[in-house]
């Protein structure tokens, strides 16, 4: 059996989502922004379907959603644009140490470029202190971004009490939404946000298409373009607009706001059959991120004496990750769960599984079965694992010098 349970780093795309983009590849081709004739007029039509179906899903307005490529161009767009725009306010912007690394890619950019950026620590569940984030607001600071939901582990901020204390302090407020968009609900108006990235390929949509929510009331906010030529979305994001995409991304945001009271506890559900499932027969594993608030999809766990890689090679037909897709290619121990307290042993022995809408409970009956073998298998010639039984705790032993 293959199972697919890395749905965090890209989901497959819904039947109903393709079917509404089909069209617009061969027949209804024209481009939006071609005003003078009705292929352009009908494209035109279908982008400002989906500007309102995305905007639906997160109670925003029709005219606030500016399309973009995916996440890592919208939040550069929001954290560079926002601080070339602001830049005579000030100079200081803060994030935290477990964003995406397309946020603190953009971050460390700007340090280079004379803006002062706070990367504030999380506590060993992922979360941020809402003190040490209003100690660290000083007068000069324009931007504040911080995740909602964790792409490794799951945990989710406290969005709502963020964008409050922003608006209290009279800071922008950017939240990366790509793990929550579709999956939890989410308000603009209510939690304070003043910009917020998505991705389609993240909620059963296609690959290079997102969005960006730029408020325009109370207050209205500006972004300095990151690519010129055109003055497209607002002036924003120049570039010819991917109506098909558009379409997707509409049509798999809609499909996710009339199932939301529905769908996000079946992904809940499955991933705690998973946990179950896991932790009823295998000892010395932990749960990273935190246990209650957290994404529906994710699943982040910690095999002690087991190598991830090993791993997931044991269970190779199913497929998980052992990080971000973004960064997993690196041997270094993921900067998330370090970021946690987490030792480099576990931090390499951990995998992240993440559910979607085409899952299973077979399908995870299937995946305990697998991995709860491959580990005992694995631990069966770990002589770290033997110590740990007979309890010496291999951290603590004194290992002869040669």
């Amino acid at each position: 059996m293959q199972v697919y349970l890395d749905n965090n780093a890209t989901t497959r795309v819904d039947p109903l989502v393709l079917e509404a983009m089909l069209p617009y590849f061969c027949e209804k081709f024209g481009n939006a922004a071609s005003r003078s004739h009705s292929f352009g007029w009908e494209a035109e039509e279908a982008v400002k379907t989906g500007r309102q179906q995305v905007a639906e899903l997160i109670g925003a307005e029709l005219d606030d959603i500016v399309f973009t490529s995916g996440a890592t161009e919208g939040n550069n767009i929001a954290i560079k644009g926002v601080a070339a725009m602001y830049a005579d306010k000030g100079r200081h912007i803060i994030t935290q140490a477990t964003e995406h690394k397309a946020v603190i890619d953009p971050g460390k950019y700007l340090e280079q470029h004379g803006y002062r950026v706070t990367f504030l620590p999380v506590d060993h569940y992922g979360r941020i202190d809402l003190q040490q984030l209003a100690d660290a607001i000083k007068d000069d600071t324009i931007l504040v971004s911080v995740m909602h939901g964790n792409n490794e582990i799951g945990t989710l901020q406290p969005i709502a009490e963020i964008g409050k204390l922003c608006k209290a302090r009279g800071v922008l407020f950017h939240t990366d939404c790509c793990q929550t968009f579709g999956k939890v609900p989410i308000n603009v108006q209510e939690m304070g946000i003043d910009l917020l990235t998505c991705s389609a390929h993240k909620i059963h949509g296609p690959k290079g298409i997102g969005a960006l929510y730029v408020r325009r009331k109370r207050p209205r906010v500006r972004c300095e373009p990151v690519l010129h030529g055109g003055g497209h979305e607002r002036g924003m994001r120049s570039g010819t607009l991917n109506v098909p995409g558009i379409v997707g991304l509409g049509r798999a945001a809609e499909l996710c706001r009339l199932h939301m009271d529905t769908e996000p506890v079946r992904l809940a559900g499955l991933r705690d059959r998973l946990w179950r499932g896991l932790s009823s027969q295998l000892d010395h594993l932990t749960l990273n991120g935190h246990p209650t608030e957290r994404t529906p999809s994710n699943l982040n766990a910690s095999f002690a004496y087991v190598e991830g890689e090993s791993l997931m090679m044991g269970i190779s037909e199913i497929a998980v990750s052992s990080g971000s897709a973004c960064t997993s290619a690196s041997l270094e121990p993921s900067y998330v769960l370090k970021a946690l307290g987490v030792g480099d042993d576990l931090a390499h022995s951990s995998i992240r599984f993440s559910v979607g809408r085409f899952n299973t409970e077979q399908e995870i009956d299937y995946t305990i079965d697998r991995v709860v073998a491959a580990v005992r298998k694995l631990r069966a010639m770990s002589p770290l694992y033997e110590m740990a039984q007979e309890g010496i705790d291999p951290g603590k032993v004194e290992w002869a010098k040669r």
